[in-house]
């Protein structure tokens, strides 16, 4: 019943620094898409939200300070945390680059080390359970160390699957989940399930946290998806 991995757009237009970087990446563990200019980047994001933008500030095409700028004034991706990469080093070019909406700015080069804890830095923010942070709602707990489900103090049965939405919903209570955004977090993108596989699912969850009493928690927002409250 792992967590799914967390997922991570990577935004470089040098093919050498891009594939480095990809692969350190996935040697972490986390899920690389890769894009080799702001215009392609958008596209990804359109296709299906990251949980993390690691982007180049010089690039063909659409820069990384106007991809930011975009993703900042967006209202379904103004939570995503963008680390921006520059070989820009004076301070003005930070601030405008932090002022812009980048939640860190690191200057090129730099190392390898630094810039994964500084992506695991960025992540306990919008995936704590991808860092072993328990997490809580209402009278809901789970502990991802130990992929134990709580609800009133009283263990709860869930499936790997039902275990992965819970993660998904318990990170974020209140947003609401499009199918698609939970098929990508909870299945992952290389595996085909049609989206009504995700209604079953999300019935047997709500199935497991009442089964010993108490409201359904999860909420069903008709034309748009699911949310935790």
């Amino acid at each position: 019943m792992s967590v799914a991995h967390p997922q991570i757009l990577l935004v470089e237009d040098e093919p050498a620094q891009r594939e480095i970087l990809a692969y350190n990446l996935t040697s972490e563990g986390f899920e690389v898409r890769r894009a080799e200019n702001g215009e392609e980047a958008m596209l990804l994001v359109a296709e299906a939200l990251p949980d993390l933008v690691i982007l180049d500030w010089m690039m063909p095409l659409l820069s990384g300070i106007e991809v930011c700028r975009q993703l900042k004034t967006r209202e379904d991706t103004r939570h995503i945390p963008v680390i921006m990469l520059s070989a820009r080093s004076e301070e003005v070019d930070t601030v405008r680059g932090l002022e812009t909406g980048a939640d860190d700015y690191v200057v090129k080069p730099y190392s390898m080390r630094e810039l994964m804890a500084r992506v695991r830095t960025q992540l306990r923010r919008v995936r704590p359970a991808s860092g072993g942070t328990s997490l809580s709602f209402d009278d809901i707990t789970l502990d991802p160390e130990t992929h134990r489900v709580n609800r009133a103090k009283q263990a709860l049965k869930l499936g790997p699957t039902e275990y992965r939405l819970l993660v998904t919903l318990l990170e974020r209570p209140g947003r609401v989940f499009s199918r698609d955004q939970l098929l990508d977090h909870v299945w992952g993108r290389d595996i085909y399930v049609d989206t009504r596989t995700v209604d079953v699912h999300i019935a047997r969850l709500r199935k497991a946290l009442t089964q010993h009493g108490g409201e359904d928690p999860i909420r069903t927002v008709r034309g748009a998806g699911y949310a935790l409250g």
